[in-house]
């Protein structure tokens, strides 16, 4: 009997994997990849512009211990992560736990191009695969070529050799019965793992763990459980169903219920249409929409250019735009407005964002500025629709015309 085997392919350490390639002199020293480019970073380059990248002594580069600003890790390699730094951490605490790590910026072109190369090798091997973002996948083994042998350790054994000989770079992989498992066996042996998990391997390898190692539980639901005294999956799964309902709904109740017994039905996906694209930036220095007024209308436009470079680069248009502000005390805020048409143009995006920032306070110093544009339809789709009327009541503020000037607009 063919039985269902879904892997989930999780990169190692991406953003400094990436960096490694490029300076192998770095590897085995604790890295940390985050923020932009800094004005720094151009200095230490142009000081060893006659030297080959692999040649620059790791003495020469930038250290956390010389960081100032608020940007937030990306990723560490693993002797970094020994110290206690993890992703999502900001830099400034990072520079107190691990002050001699090397920082680095994250390249997203060169991120994107190992992204694409990884998951063309992928799909060689077992053409369903469901695309998770920029460093991991699932892929359905159930019907691929040698997917059953040894309970899928073949098939992934031969990817994970493919992929590093295409690119250079490790990853881990987890197979299991389910996405749910899978994602979690991924993580088990690190890096460059391979960890193969059965039905029979839950209440052994699975409730052991604890209940935030399921995706899909939260702080705030996982302190929950722990209030109830439920800080395993093993105590979650002990736990009959009709409590889990009567506690915490009868959805997210009957879905504990299931996951923490290794249940999950969910398809892997190999395509789905995105309902939006976005982009978004946290600033070096808290800024001001008043003192800071030519900084951030830069910034602004520069997000927005890049917005629709996305947008064009992968067929989209939307009707939908919107920005995201994050304050200095944490406070976020979000305004959107739908247009007359479609649209990827940068300069329209640009415009109607501003229209928005009207609507919302600007007193206190901003954190974040992020543009959105949502209600996505195939570029090629949109020019025919657009061939119609605009709807009743569509409001001249939202359809803009070519050449009209952003008078009023805050920055």
């Amino acid at each position: 009997m063919t039985r269902r085997r879904i892997a989930h392919l999780d990169m190692d350490a991406f953003f400094a994997s990436v960096e490694l390639l490029r300076y192998p002199q770095l590897a085995g020293l604790p890295v940390v990849i985050g923020g932009r480019q800094r004005p720094g970073d151009a200095d230490w380059r142009q000081a060893f512009a006659d030297v080959a990248l692999a040649e620059i002594p790791p003495a020469a580069f930038p250290c956390l211990k010389d960081y100032a600003g608020r940007g937030v890790i990306t990723t560490a390699t693993y002797p970094a992560r020994a110290f206690g730094v993890g992703s999502a951490m900001g830099l400034m605490k990072a520079a107190r736990l691990c002050p001699q790590a090397i920082l680095l910026p994250v390249d997203f072109d060169e991120v994107r191009r190992c992204s694409r190369r990884f998951k063309q090798v992928i799909r060689e091997f077992a053409p369903v695969m469901e695309d998770r973002g920029i460093d991991e996948a699932y892929i359905d083994f159930t019907d691929a070529p040698d997917g059953q042998l040894e309970g899928g350790h073949v098939l992934a054994r031969r990817i994970q050799q493919a992929i590093f000989a295409a690119t250079g770079l490790t990853c881990s992989i987890g197979v299991a019965p389910n996405k749910l498992i899978a994602k979690m066996a991924s993580e088990f042996d690190k890096p460059n793992g391979i960890t193969i998990l059965h039905e029979d391997d839950v209440p052994t390898r699975i409730w052991p763990l604890p209940c935030r190692k399921i995706n899909g539980i939260g702080p705030k639901a996982d302190a929950k459980l722990q209030a109830h005294g439920i800080r395993t999956i093993g105590e979650l799964a002990a736990r009959e169903r009709g409590w889990l309902v009567e506690h915490f709904g009868k959805t997210t109740g009957a879905w504990m219920h299931e996951v923490a017994h290794g249940r999950d039905e969910r398809p892997v996906i190999t395509h789905s249409e995105p309902v939006s694209m976005s982009r978004e930036t946290t600033f070096e220095r808290d800024l001001h929409a008043a003192r800071d007024k030519t900084e951030l209308g830069n910034i602004f436009t520069w997000l927005c250019e890049q917005l629709a470079t996305d947008l064009q680069r992968k067929g989209y248009a939307g009707r939908t735009i919107g920005i995201k502000l994050r304050y200095q005390d944490f406070r976020i805020a979000t305004r959107d407005q739908t247009m007359g048409r479609h649209t990827a143009d940068p300069a329209v995006i640009r415009r109607a964002a501003g229209q928005c920032l009207k609507r919302v306070p600007l007193e206190q110093p901003l954190r974040l500025l992020g543009v959105r544009v949502g209600s996505l339809i195939k570029a090629v789709d949109a020019a025919a629709q657009d061939k119609e009327p605009a709807a009743p009541g569509a409001s001249a503020a939202h359809v803009m015309r070519d050449g009209e000037t952003a008078s009023g607009l805050l920055f």
